[in-house]
């Protein structure tokens, strides 16, 4: 009879382990948006010619010992990493034949540690991988993850982080794309959560990106959504007070809806256009000063023409948006900052 108590007792806990690894619950009662991992594919550059490794339950989080990146010498300049977001324009094989604008695609990443990426429109699952072998023929280590083709329309797009593995480290197992019930978002956005590499664990700085594009037809709506996904992320269950919202938002720093009205909410750019024809400002970070301290203040729109000496033509042919960036400190509870989004800052 022991023994039957004991096999049942072990069963219980091995079926209790299995499922908090598997599955997520609403545990703070959502009444909008609740948090799942669905169709997230999660690759290194090695793991892009082999076995695909995809959902919660063949990740590894970023405290294993096994990490692949953990060997890798810590590269950066400075105590500070630079993150950015970057609508890559219809960002598919067209594109991708084009060796002169893949070669400039490939230096803009390089200037950064994490890029969050949207429109990309492949339906060949090889893009993203040729790229950041492309990315990495210079000697680089950058990694990627990449979230579920998705959209209301015929034409899907997916999100996509790259990072610089010598720099950052993500947690595979909190990667997921925000689910939407109530179908308020034309394409969800995907979440990953990161860590800087070389500080002791306990000081490095740590954050979660919520990746977006809305849809330009909706965006009163889509940013009246917005608020609740960032609240829904911040409530998650990571503890993780570092949380910025980035992407094509396809509206300026004025009309963010009630995600602009969030209680301590600010926005990283501001006065500048960030499309290619220097007419608009559609790309933004959204994020709480009084959490994310380790802002340092510096934030910017990556001048592609400029910066590789482009017609405006060439520059277009790049992608009709600019990356847009931000700079934060190496360690968790940096130096604090005005906010500034400075017109004149170029990423050298």
């Amino acid at each position: 009879m022991k023994r039957f108590l004991t096999l049942l007792v072990l069963i219980a806990v091995a079926g209790g382990w299995y499922i908090s690894q598997n599955y997520d619950f609403d545990r703070d009662g959502f009444d909008r948006f609740t948090l799942t991992r669905r169709a997230v594919q999660v690759k290194s550059t090695a793991q892009a010619n082999g076995a695909e490794t995809t959902g919660p339950s063949t990740v590894t989080p970023v405290s294993s010992a096994a990490s692949a990146t953990s060997a890798l010498p810590v590269q950066r300049d400075g105590n500070s990493i630079r993150i950015a977001s970057f609508n890559i324009q219809v960002f598919g094989t067209s594109k991708a034949r084009k060796t002169h604008v893949m070669e400039i695609l490939a230096e803009i990443i390089r200037r950064f540690d994490v890029v969050a990426i949207q429109e990309i429109r492949a339906k060949d699952q090889n893009l993203l991988p040729d790229f950041v072998q492309q990315i990495n023929a210079t000697g680089h280590h950058y990694e990627y993850v990449i979230g579920p083709r998705i959209g209301r329309s015929v034409s899907k797009e997916q999100y996509a982080f790259i990072f610089d593995a010598a720099s950052i480290e993500v947690d595979r197992a909190g990667v997921y794309t925000v689910t939407d019930p109530d179908d308020r978002l034309h394409r969800e956005p995907l979440v990953a959560w990161f860590r800087v590499r070389g500080p002791p664990t306990s000081e490095a700085f740590t954050f979660k990106l919520i990746n977006i594009h809305t849809d330009p037809d909706e965006t009163t709506t889509e940013l009246d959504a917005l608020d609740d996904v960032y609240e829904a992320v911040q409530r998650d269950g990571a503890n993780e007070d570092d949380v910025i919202l980035l992407g094509d938002l396809n509206v300026d720093d004025r009309h963010l809806g009630q995600l602009g009205r969030l209680p301590g909410i600010a926005w990283m750019i501001s006065g500048v256009p960030t499309n290619t024809r220097g007419t608009k400002l559609y790309d933004n970070m959204v994020y709480k000063p009084r959490s994310t301290t380790e802002f340092t203040g510096r934030a910017g729109v990556f001048d592609v023409m400029r910066e590789f000496n482009l017609t405006r033509e060439q520059s277009l042919e790049v992608s009709d948006h600019l990356p847009i960036w931000a700079e934060f400190s190496i360690r968790e509870g940096g130096p604090t900052s005005p906010l500034a989004s400075r017109k004149g800052d170029t990423v050298k």
